[in-house]
């Protein structure tokens, strides 16, 4: 019984060791698999003219929010 366990698993091995998935190129008709290499995951394009105020603006306004929330909230009628 135990030999079988071994073979089977011998077996499996080199199934799964046959099949190279790095060698395998992505089949880009799923809606699933996109164009690979650099700057090609992320929504924006940081090679742009505007990119550097763009994200000091976003980064900045994310920052100052709460503060001028808390302003607001402190100063207006109740």
């Amino acid at each position: 019984m135990f030999s079988r366990a071994a073979a089977r698993t011998t077996a499996t091995t080199t199934l799964v060791s046959r099949r190279g998935f790095h060698a395998t190129r992505a089949r880009m008709s799923s809606p699933y698999h996109y164009p690979e290499g650099p700057y090609t995951n992320i929504p924006f394009n940081p090679r742009s003219k505007w990119f550097g105020p763009g994200y000091w603006a976003f980064m900045a306004t994310g920052f100052l929010a709460p503060f001028g929330i808390a302003v607001y909230q402190t100063y207006k009628e109740q």
